[in-house]
């Protein structure tokens, strides 16, 4: 007898051993035909594989929001690739096929490379496949005989893979009409499940093991969805972040360029550092409203501190280090020691408290040659970073008020769309269980008086403390993990920093690391793709271009570009002896939010003439109209409150 307990705590009991499909199609015809696999106890099962014991059981079915059905769609694609590929070209052997975020991958060893024509073929061939319906069978092979089967069939990769498989673990392989693949699953029911909604997306190499010392592998990507609804609109997703790509964008719109002399540093130019200017003039001031002070620390650090902060343990391998004098030194990784050093310089008391520590600071880091992406993965990078020295009394009252903070900075920024993750203890870290017990406990209950809903990423707190990360949603519907709030009961003790209490006595204050941009870099990287380059006024390098249509408009376009600027406006002018069709043209795609337009009318009239980016039309408006309304619609967002 086995007894299967179902989500609404029923128990159905079953006379032996029952799979997924039968206890589905116990509950009804319906959910028997949409079942497509099961939990149980909690671990995802193919619906065709026997349970043997008391379980508590549910049925997965493609209506489940859940990544769980996105995996199993694009594991089981990733397969029905390979078979299609093994189909159409026989000697091409199979490596490795995972899904990935959004899509699939599949590693071939192959003589010959793929051309996007083969790309088509093999994309018609699954659609063929899918049509067979054929199923997916899973079997339990003996170590030896499935090493001899690959090796028989001239599929080495897949013999190396099991040879190097822990002894105890079990050799499971999957069967689909002819064609047969290692795998742990779960699986689909069948290749018809898939459905039509797939797309192979394009080629790329790939070293065996992701080793440089081995074979040069072809790599083909591909997507898979529920409906063709969702694949069209990935697509469209993937099409519109190709065209806010901020590293095209960057090129385009004169901000910054890389190059391999510093790798992972970014050059700014005029244009680009005056927006990155422009996002820590904006930082700053809310900072200093909010009650921060501004300080700054060195860059290069005698590497003692760093071993009595527990960061050369945990971070060592990413530190840029030098030696001078017999005494290593190295660049900051972060700021949190630094500013652990200014507290302690005074004799601190709880009136001081909370203490509010803010620094634009410059930090360098180690990122492999390979995982450097443009803004958004670099090895030099400046955080809005801060530190909060508080009682524990006070985590509460504090959490509230950077949650705010935040919530408001970013809603400046254009993004509304904005989640919250708990990340606690990770495997690696400082501090005993107990002081992470407390620091977890402060954290979850700050955040339930905030009302903040919070999600969990387990394991994925700082070494030194466990952190909710504010992850905004972009245009077009990414999401990016920019803001952190850190809890840290370890760093104070490491460091020994304390202060005077009402009882008069010694005490550790609790430190709450906190940004809210995050990297200053990164999250101009994020809102070039954000707003496509077309920044509101108050953000754009250049707000306003004043274009002369002939030269009689030269004397009152250099009159009108000086009142603009008198107002605040970052202001072009352009004289250039070119027909003001091309002027508009150019510094459109240049994206300058509005351009003025001068000729002998306007300069006759004391007026000008308006065009906005994006629209075909035109305004004409007085000097000062026009002056007024420009310099109100520039104004930097929470100013007239920072006033």
């Amino acid at each position: 007898m086995v007894a299967i307990t179902l989500p609404d705590d029923s128990v159905r009991d079953f006379d032996g051993p029952v799979s997924g499909a039968d206890i589905a199609g116990a509950i009804g015809p319906g959910l028997a035909k949409a079942a497509i696999a099961v939990r149980v106890d909690g671990e995802l099962w193919d619906l065709s594989r026997a349970i043997d014991h008391d379980a508590a059981v549910s049925i997965v079915t493609m209506r489940d929001d859940d990544e769980t059905v996105f995996d199993l769609l694009r594991h089981d694609a990733a397969h029905i690739m390979a078979e299609a590929v093994k189909e159409l070209f026989p000697k091409t052997q199979v490596t490795i096929g995972p899904s990935i975020e959004n899509g699939f991958f599949y590693d071939f060893s192959r003589a010959e490379p793929f051309t996007p024509d083969d790309l088509e073929a093999i994309e018609a061939r699954m659609g063929e496949i899918v049509g067979r319906d054929e199923p997916l069978i899973r079997e339990v092979w003996d170590r030896d005989k499935a090493i001899a089967f690959f090796k028989d069939m001239g599929e080495h990769y897949k013999a190396e893979i099991i040879e190097d498989l822990p002894a105890t673990e079990e050799i499971t392989l999957y069967r689909q009409g002819g064609f047969i693949d290692l795998c742990r699953g779960p699986h689909l029911p069948s290749t018809g499940k898939l459905g039509s909604a797939f797309k192979l997306t394009k080629l790329a190499g790939a070293y065996w093991r992701g080793d440089s010392r081995n074979e040069m592998l072809q790599r083909i990507y591909g997507t898979a969805w529920r409906t063709p609804k969702e694949l069209n609109a990935y697509l469209h997703r993937i099409e519109e972040a190709e065209k806010r790509d901020h590293r095209r964008l960057g090129k385009q719109l004169d901000l910054f360029h890389f190059q391999e002399e510093a790798a992972g540093m970014a050059f700014w130019h005029p244009k680009g550092w005056t927006l990155y200017r422009i996002l820590e003039d904006y930082i700053r001031g809310r900072l200093d409203t909010a009650g921060y002070v501004e300080v700054k620390t060195p860059q290069l650090v005698d590497r003692k501190l760093w071993e009595k902060s527990g960061h050369w343990e945990k971070f060592g391998e990413h530190m840029y280090t030098t030696e001078s004098e017999e005494r290593t030194f190295a660049l900051k990784p972060m700021n949190c020691p630094g500013h652990v050093q200014i507290f302690k310089t005074d004799l601190r008391s709880y009136r001081d408290l909370p203490l509010r520590m803010a620094e634009f600071g410059g930090c360098h880091r180690y990122e492999p040659s390979g995982a450097l992406h443009g803004l958004m993965r670099v090895r030099a990078f400046t955080q809005d970073d801060a530190h909060i020295f508080c009682t524990r009394e006070q985590i509460t009252p504090e959490t509230e008020d950077f949650c705010r903070l935040l919530l408001d900075v970013y809603k400046d920024f254009g993004f509304e769309d904005v989640k919250i993750n708990f990340a606690d203890r990770p495997e690696v870290r400082a501090g005993t269980d107990d002081v992470w017990d407390q620091a977890e406990s402060a954290l979850t209950e700050a955040a339930e008086v905030t009302g903040i809903e919070i999600g969990l990423n387990p394991g994925e707190g700082a070494f030194y403390g466990p952190k909710l990360e504010f992850i905004l949603t972009d245009a077009i519907g990414r999401d990016w993990q920019c803001g952190t709030l850190q809890v840290d009961f370890v760093t104070p003790e490491r460091l020994d920093a304390n202060y005077i209490g009402e009882d008069g006595q010694r005490h550790r204050p609790v430190m709450l690391h906190r940004a809210i941009l995050g990297s200053l870099e990164r999250f101009t990287g994020i809102l070039i793709e954000h707003h496509s380059g077309a920044f509101p006024l108050w953000l754009a390098p250049i707000q306003v271009v004043v274009a002369t249509i002939t030269q009689d408009g030269d004397a009152y376009a250099t009159q009108v570009a000086k009142e603009l600027r008198g107002a605040g406006l970052r202001v072009e002018l352009d004289l250039t002896n070119e027909k003001i069709n091309y002027k508009v043209r150019e510094h459109s795609l240049a994206k300058v939010p509005a351009i003025i337009a001068i000729g002998q009318r306007e300069a006759d009239d004391g007026t000008v003439s308006v065009r906005r980016l994006g629209s075909k039309g035109q305004e004409v408006l007085a000097l000062r109209d026009a002056v007024d309304t420009l310099a109100a619609e520039a104004q930097i967002p929470g100013q007239s409150a920072a006033a």
